[in-house]
């Protein structure tokens, strides 16, 4: 008998093999799968030190979040939460409330959306200048794309009504700008800013590792990095500090640029940075997204392009040359069809270096085939659907009916990948696996469910959170399915989500979380 680490057994276990395999048992030796198999055909081939008891539950491939924002996760914590504010009086108090208890240079918060008001207009800095009368505030909106700031911020940044910002949006009224600030703007007001100190973005990035794991996350991808900040996860891996295994987008910085194109991707078990992360618009809910025809709901404006042609086409030359994968944060119908033609540049029919388009939410019909045609990977987010179900038609109108449009997309080449946009959505991947399956929100609406005609099946919603995923991310060879050789990063949950009842299945929670075969998290 061979001597390994651990024995998983009394399992349920989706491989998420080729075949969809399903097994009873495993054997993990060095961090690594050895073998899956029946209880007694393991058993009998293999002795181990330890003995991991599923109890009968089913096991899954760690779960891989292939577009998430993993350190605005961890700096929620030093910031007021205005997540589901019911107005924007409420969320000033809660800014108000936060400063009390913190006392920091800036007041900071993230979350708000008008969208879930009874008035749907943006806010102004009125409140806010009347509140914080000297002391620079920044409230970003839910999407990361839109702010108000208060006028000590606007003075700070040196924003007035003259002010003109590529890629963003300052607005005013009656000459002088209300405080509302879309992308670029936005950034200028953040540029000036203190710097985050090491100490708060360790205790950051250890805080979201700690969200991710209570939810059966075990790789994240960082959707837009530093290099900076690649650097300090790579030595919180090395020290044993963070254990999560993070893909890394680069944000491509003249800097970054020169150093990427001299140094190459860099690639452990851990650690990989082998993409940029380009924007090509701004979001729909804050009317940046860039479409083809004006806003339903406001004639006239098309939206924002936030990366400038130049710098994207200079992007994607460097990343072709230096053997790096490019993913374009896309929304609008117009960006994508952009940013698919650029692509075309580059990519010849048949080729593997899975260029990707974040979050695809409105592709135009003509443009769909495309993604197939260039192996374009699309990159998507199925609780955004659901999150936008409600409002989506008073921007888009009959468009609309070609938004969200996921199982067309993944159509194309045959898969997917499925994740979260967290801190944007909730952390749980289970919300998407749900909204991909059902096209229902957390509360199980609208009945009958959004667009189901779009909806994946549940093979394919698991496989887009971890084997896909890892695909997504040129990982598949080590993780995303459990298989001789590949990480034992799995995950025990309290329900079967491949069998369980809808109902049920909003109900499923994460009993353990295991990363290299060692237990990282356990539900108390």
């Amino acid at each position: 008998m061979r001597k390994v680490d651990t024995i998983l057994g009394n399992a349920k276990l989706y491989a998420v093999d080729d075949s969809f395999k399903l097994a009873e048992a495993m054997a993990i030796e060095s961090g690594r799968v050895v073998a899956v198999g029946a209880e007694a055909e393991i058993s009998a081939s293999f002795e181990a030190r330890e003995y991991i008891d599923a109890g009968g539950r089913p096991v899954y491939p760690g779960f891989i979040d292939p577009h998430s924002h993993f350190l605005s996760r961890g700096l929620l914590g030093i910031k007021a939460d205005l997540f589901n504010c019911s107005c924007w009086s409420e969320a000033v108090g809660r800014l108000g409330a936060h400063d009390e208890r913190l006392r920091r240079p800036w007041v900071e918060g993230r979350g708000w959306d008008q969208n879930l008001w009874a008035c749907k207009g943006f806010p102004s800095k009125l409140a806010l200048d009347a509140l914080f009368p000297g002391k620079p505030v920044i409230a970003t909106r839910v999407d990361g794309h839109a702010a108000v700031v208060n006028s000590a911020a606007l003075a700070l940044a040196g924003i007035d009504a003259s002010t003109r910002i590529e890629g963003g949006e300052i607005e005013l009224a009656e000459g002088e700008p209300t405080g509302l600030l879309l992308d670029a703007a936005a950034d200028r007001v953040l540029s000036f800013m203190p710097p985050r100190t090491r100490e708060e973005r360790v205790a950051a990035l250890k805080r979201a590792q700690a969200d991710c794991f209570a939810v059966g996350l075990t790789s994240v991808s960082e959707a837009g990095i530093a290099r900076e900040e690649a650097d300090l996860i790579c030595g919180l891996q090395a020290s044993g500090e963070l254990s999560i295994r993070v893909y890394a987008m680069l944000m491509p910085t003249d800097t970054d640029m020169r150093s990427l194109v001299a140094g190459g991707p860099r690639v452990t078990d851990r650690f990989s940075m082998r993409s940029l992360k380009l924007i090509a618009d701004g979001a729909l809910g804050s009317r940046g997204a860039l479409l083809l025809e004006p806003y339903s709901d406001e004639p006239g404006n098309k939206g924002i392009r936030v990366d400038s042609p130049r710098k994207m086409a200079d992007s994607c030359e460097a990343a072709y040359e230096a053997g790096f994968q490019v993913n374009t944060h896309c929304i609008g119908d117009a960006s994508a069809r952009e940013t698919l033609e650029l692509y075309s540049r580059f990519l010849a029919p048949g080729n593997d270096l899975r260029w990707r388009i974040e979050h695809a939410q409105t592709v135009h019909p003509s443009d769909i085939p495309r993604f197939g045609e260039l192996s374009v990977i699309p990159s998507i987010q199925t609780t955004h659907a659901t999150s936008d179900m409600r409002w989506a038609k008073e921007r888009l109108g009959p468009r609309l009916s070609y938004a969200f449009s996921y199982r067309k997309l993944m159509l194309q080449n045959g898969w997917i990948a499925n994740g979260s946009d967290f801190p944007i959505e909730g952390v749980d991947p289970l919300r998407g696996f749900y909204a991909a399956v059902f096209r229902k929100d957390d509360a199980g609406e609208p009945e009958g469910g959004f667009q189901v005609d779009e909806a994946l099946t549940r093979d394919e919603a698991l496989r887009a959170m971890t084997s896909w995923a890892a695909k997504a991310n040129f990982e598949e060879g080590i993780k995303g399915s459990l298989e001789a050789g590949k990480l034992a990063d799995f995950v025990i949950l309290d329900r079967d989500i491949m069998a369980a009842p809808e109902d049920e299945l909003r109900a499923a929670r994460v009993i353990r979380t295991y990363v290299s075969g060692r237990l990282v998290y356990e539900r108390k």
